[in-house]
């Protein structure tokens, strides 16, 4: 049986104001969150203090980009140590929508981890959350190139992260980005235990059993089950479903007190 702890994300994007971020927050405060499920929110930066100070101890925040440098003229963008000032110590790095409207590459992507995974290994208490080290749109998943495409992305950042233990990944198909076609969880399952097949050869298996991998896509309280049930699906990062109710559904259908999970 794994120690790995299950994992719920909520990415709320650029989406929230004061008043409808402190519905949700009030509505994750008063739910009843089983304790075997570790969360993290990702408001938009603006409310980053504002949900730390507002949102129940035990869930985290995160942020959803940061910048790789420390300081300096870099007009708009978050440095690790502004963040870890606020007490936020999880970041959101690579996620489609940057690759695809702001043209981040993966050596911007990799070369930006590098720096908070770095700190992430003096601190202790900071953890970097990737989002996108794998992509994939529809027509490689058609035509059976996910594993080539997702073992490029992260050959590409292994070349920058120096702790993979402190790194919690994500496979997220490009196509199933709020298009509400997700992965099935053969799928899914297929991925993520190539995923750690490829970690197992880089830093040991051992190791590489220690380090959650979590899908993204289209995940609701209707499919969160079944795919939590696949053995090295280590939990969810969720968009659209974060924002509602439904959110903690997601959280209490998969804890790991419900199903018992076999993890190994």
């Amino acid at each position: 049986m794994s120690s790995r702890k299950f994992f719920v994300g909520g990415n709320f994007k650029m989406n929230g104001s004061r008043a409808s971020l402190s519905a949700i927050i009030e509505g994750l405060n008063k739910a009843d969150l089983d304790s075997n499920v570790e969360i993290v929110i990702a408001p938009p930066a603006v409310y980053l203090g504002f949900t730390k100070e507002k949102v129940r101890q035990e869930i985290e925040v995160a942020a959803q980009n940061m910048f790789d440098k420390p300081s300096g003229a870099y007009t708009g963008e978050i440095a690790a140590d502004q963040l870890k000032d606020i007490g936020i110590g999880w970041v959101i790095l690579g996620h489609s929508e940057r690759r695809t409207i702001l043209g981040e590459s993966d050596e911007v992507e990799s070369h930006t981890k590098w720096n908070f995974t770095d700190i992430v290994c003096s601190l202790q208490d900071c953890i970097c959350f990737t989002r996108r080290p794998q992509r994939e749109n529809l027509d490689e998943r058609e035509s059976d190139k996910t594993l080539a495409v997702v073992t490029k992305q992260l050959e590409a950042v292994d070349k920058k992260i120096h702790n993979w233990e402190n790194t919690v990944i994500a496979y997220e198909p490009i196509w199933a980005i709020g298009t509400g076609k997700a992965a099935v969880p053969e799928q899914a399952q297929e991925v993520h235990s190539a995923i750690r097949k490829w970690l197992a050869g880089k830093i040991g298996q051992e190791k590489a059993n220690s380090v959650r991998i979590i899908y993204g896509g289209s995940v609701n309280a209707q499919n969160c089950r079944e795919f939590a049930s696949c053995p090295d699906v280590d939990g969810f990062l969720v968009g659209g479903a974060s924002l509602k109710p439904e959110f903690h559904n997601i959280v209490s259908r998969t804890s790991k007190k419900t199903f018992h999970l076999r993890l190994g």
